[in-house]
Formats: structure tokens, sequence, C-alpha cells
């Protein structure tokens, strides 16, 4: 049974590509996601989008694009990153959460991607895996940037992919993990990366975790708001 509104009204059936459809002008005026936009200005091999990455992981948009655009400037090929010390690679990144633990992991995979892979990282799901440091998202979201999108196998799950697909009741699911599996079996594939490159600027500002934006909220007639209290619908 599809939910109802505060109105006491049916929603609509939830539909997926209607819904990004809408999302699509929603985020338009709003900056696009960090790994997103480090690949439109230049910084997008899958060696630089896998580091700018690494990054991002617990640290904000606003801090994580300018930390990788001022470790690029020092050193940006893998020969350059493998040279500099871990310690070097911490004081460059140091806006990032954690920067110790992901400066070894970010100098370690440049060592790999020079004596393993001759300088380039395949394209390829596995191999960036086995590499400190990257998890399922990061490899994904890697993979379609720098790739083709054709090239991530699965939808690259951050907490606002996590967290807006769950409130849409497209998927239920309690943690990312279990969320992406939900998603690879329903999402179609040609939305994998366009889901996280629209979710993430549009959960920043519509659909937040806190005081979500249900009014202005172009799929709210097709939301089951799952989980939003009363005073924010």
């Amino acid at each position: 049974m599809r939910p109802f509104s505060d109105d006491g009204s049916q929603k609509e059936p939830f539909e997926i590509v209607r819904a990004l459809s809408l999302i699509t002008k929603t985020v338009a005026p709003y900056p696009p996601a960090a790994l997103f936009q480090q690949a439109a200005e230049g910084y997008d091999t899958l060696l630089e989008v896998l580091v700018g990455c690494i990054i991002s992981i617990r640290t904000r948009d606003e801090d994580s694009l300018p930390t990788a655009k001022r470790l690029f400037a020092r050193a940006r090929t893998p020969n350059a990153l493998a040279a500099l010390s871990p310690e070097e690679i911490e004081v460059l990144i140091g806006a990032s959460q954690f920067a110790g633990p992901k400066a070894r992991q970010i100098r370690e995979i440049a060592r790999q991607t020079v004596e393993t892979f001759g300088g380039a990282l395949p394209c390829d799901e596995a191999t960036l895996l086995a590499l400190p440091g990257v998890g399922p998202k990061c490899a994904n979201l890697a993979l379609g940037i720098a790739c083709g999108a054709e090239a991530a196998p699965h939808v690259g799950v951050d907490i606002h992919v996590h967290r807006i697909t769950n409130r849409w009741g497209y998927v239920a699911t309690k943690t990312p993990e279990k969320t992406k599996i939900a998603l690879d079996a329903v999402l179609p594939p040609r939305y994998r990366l366009e889901i996280n490159r629209l979710l993430v600027p549009f959960g920043k500002h519509v659909c937040t975790g806190v005081s979500p934006r249900c009014s202005t909220c172009p799929v709210l007639p097709m939301c089951a708001q799952v989980g939003v209290g009363a005073a924010h619908r």
C-alpha cells in the first residue's frame, strides 16, 4: 500500500527516473559534490579521483576539494606522490579528518601504482578494493568518474544516498552497505553514478538529515517521508 500525505490523500507511486529528473533541476543552483567538481577542474585520472575520495572520507566537501588541490599542487603524478613521505602528505592534507592514516594510505597507493601497475591504475573494482583504505564507495565512485559510468559495477553509496533513498521508501535498509546491495538490485544501471552526483547536493541543501525542507521538495508527492517527524512534513 502506498503511503499517505498529511491531508489524507494517497501518495503517488514512487518513480526513480522521474525523481532524479526533478532533482536535477532542483540542485542546479548548488555547488557540485566535491569529487565531481574535482574532475570537472581537470583532476580526473583514476588515481586523482581515488585520492580525492580518500581525502573526503568523514570530511566536509567544503574542505575536501581545497585539500585535494593542495596535495596535487605539490605532487600530482604517481611518481611524485610516491616520492613524498607520509609526514609530508599528512601536512598537505591536514584539513582532512584522520590525515595521518590517510597519508600513509595515499603514499602506498601511489607506490603500488608505480611499482605494480606501471604508473596507471586499471579500471577494475577488485584491484581498487585491494588497495589500502579503499572501500566500495570510493572504488565505484572513482571508477564511474574516471573510467566512465559503465565501469562502476555498483552504486557508490554515501550517507546522503543511504538516508534519502530510505526516506523515500525506495529501499528499506539500516546501513549504507545494505543500501548498496538494495540499490544494485532495483536502480537502473545507467543511474549508478548519477544518483550520487545528484543526491549529495540534494542531501546537503534540501533533503537534509536534520530539518529536511519537505515543503519545497519536488519529490514530496512521491516520498514516503520515512522517519520524518511531523514538524518537518
